[in-house]
């Protein structure tokens, strides 16, 4: 196994993230624009170097760089030689991916792999209407309807919505206000952009554990457009951790991780988030890191992270908070109350001084704990800082080894192919019922008008026969007694 590169350097110790612990997963926090995102590059270097695959989210553009040497900065370059080392700008490798098909390969899932409960955070559903989503998805199991996209689900909760009555006995009640306020909220994810994360083929995870010539592969998710859907951005995020998670196999204790997954803007996963939801990330973030997995949460209070989460996060990098008004006062307090102590260090203080590039950082020792925490320059990254050009970003896109797979959608039969078949076969059997109706009525109807013409005709005929009878015998009579 290569010996990792330092992350930082705190007077002439270098602090170094060790691969065995980095499934132990991390936070990085910090203020805007204090340099988390060159922390974040930095790491990933370090263990794409290692052959680790990453996952990350791009949510300014800027991490593409990492597609492409630097050296271009010639800070960068002071700064490596203040710390000790002889700048060797090198890239990295990185497949693009995004939602939408534009900045990268699409990324999608499918509406019965995100699942019921993810998909009640995306809509927005109470706890009522979430009840009956997941009645929606126990039918379409039941009665062998897939659900792939999101004319599917429509056409599944409408199908649920005609059969209420029906279902309702086997099922609980079907309200017909929560099928519309989970057809409103449908619409509105559709309009969001919603329909390009739903469909086939769906991202096998496997293609995101990768490496090239030596170095784990970078999975960039571009999130620059993604960010104006919060909740789509974070239950994408969270349906890939859940994934790897159910996914992979057991790993045990490795010598580094299979692949490590950073979350950036990780407050979006827990704003409004329930309960039930906390409680299946939390389950997630203690128990994927036997799976070879580490997880890092970057954010900018360590308090956005709920703390049955945040106990699990033992690798730390704080960089300068903020503390304006009484509520950052209280941040910073309990921020600085997260990392382990250094007698030597007031962390509180340190934390409201640090400048740009530098940290408050604590990794887990060998024996997986916290290392006193230490104020230290974070080491600037050997790849380019900030976005890359399109025409790059496009030439790299064309090499990739995923884009035959996942750039063309498929489309084969599922809920609502399969739903609008049989109410094509309904409605034709009920034209055929109602055309037998009427042709019996007609029948009926035509039968009665010819008996009553042939009775009329009957009894005008006996009048005349009647009549005619009745002159000849009168005529007789009376000729009878004329003659008389």
């Amino acid at each position: 196994m290569s010996i990792p590169s330092p992350i930082a350097r705190s007077g002439e110790t270098f602090l170094t993230l060790l691969p065995s612990m980095a499934n132990r997963h991390g936070l990085i926090t910090g203020a805007t624009g204090t340099g988390k995102t060159l922390t974040l590059q930095s790491i990933i270097e370090s263990f794409s170097s290692l052959g680790v695959p990453c996952v990350v989210s791009d949510i300014k553009g800027d991490l593409s760089g990492l597609a492409q040497e630097g050296g271009n900065n010639p800070k960068v370059s002071e700064r490596l030689m203040q710390m000790g080392f002889e700048p060797r700008f090198e890239s990295f490798p990185v497949t693009f991916w995004d939602v939408w098909g534009k900045n990268g390969h699409p990324v999608r899932t499918t509406i019965s792999d995100m699942g019921p409960l993810l998909l009640s955070r995306l809509l927005g559903l109470n706890e009522t209407q979430s009840g009956v989503l997941t009645l929606a998805f126990k039918v379409a199991d039941d009665e062998g309807l897939p659900l792939l996209d999101l004319k599917d689900l429509r056409a599944m909760v409408q199908h649920v919505g005609e059969r209420s009555k029906e279902l309702s006995l086997a099922y609980g009640n079907v309200s017909s206000a929560s099928i519309g306020a989970i057809q409103r909220a449908l619409l509105s994810l559709e309009s969001q952009g919603g329909e390009n994360l739903f469909g086939e083929p769906m991202l096998d995870i496997h293609d995101l554990i990768q490496t090239l010539e030596g170095k784990g592969v970078v999975n960039l998710l571009d999130a620059t457009k993604l960010m104006n859907t919060p909740k789509l951005y974070a239950s994408l995020l969270l349906w890939l951790l859940s994934e790897l998670f159910e996914t992979l196999p057991e790993a045990g204790d490795l010598k580094q991780p299979k692949l490590l997954f950073f979350f950036d803007e990780a407050h979006l996963l827990f704003d409004g988030a329930p309960d039930v939801l906390i409680d299946k990330i939390e389950q997630v973030v203690r128990l994927i890191r036997s799976k070879g997995v580490g997880v890092f949460f970057i954010t900018q209070h360590p308090g956005d992270i709920p703390e049955p989460v945040a106990a699990q996060l033992g690798n730390r990098i704080a960089h300068a908070l903020r503390a304006f008004t009484p509520k950052d006062q209280k941040a910073l307090r309990a921020a600085a109350e997260t990392m382990r102590d250094n007698p030597e260090l007031d962390e509180q203080t340190a934390l409201s001084e640090l400048g740009i590039g530098e940290a408050l950082v604590s990794f887990l020792d060998e024996k997986g704990k916290p290392e006193m925490t230490r104020r230290a320059l974070i080491v600037p990254p050997l790849s380019h800082i900030g976005p890359i050009s399109s025409e790059r970003r496009s030439e790299l896109m064309g090499q990739s080894i995923v884009g035959d797979t996942y750039d063309q959608p498929l489309e084969r039969e599922s809920a609502y192919e399969i739903l609008t078949e049989q109410l094509k076969q309904r409605t034709t059997r009920q034209m055929q019922q109602e055309s037998e109706r009427e042709s019996a009525q007609t029948r009926r109807s035509t039968g009665r008008s010819r008996e009553s013409a042939a009775e009329a005709l009957a009894k005008s005929a006996a009048r005349a026969i009647g009549s005619q009878l009745g002159r000849t015998i009168i005529r007789g009579i009376l000729g009878s007694i004329f003659k008389k």
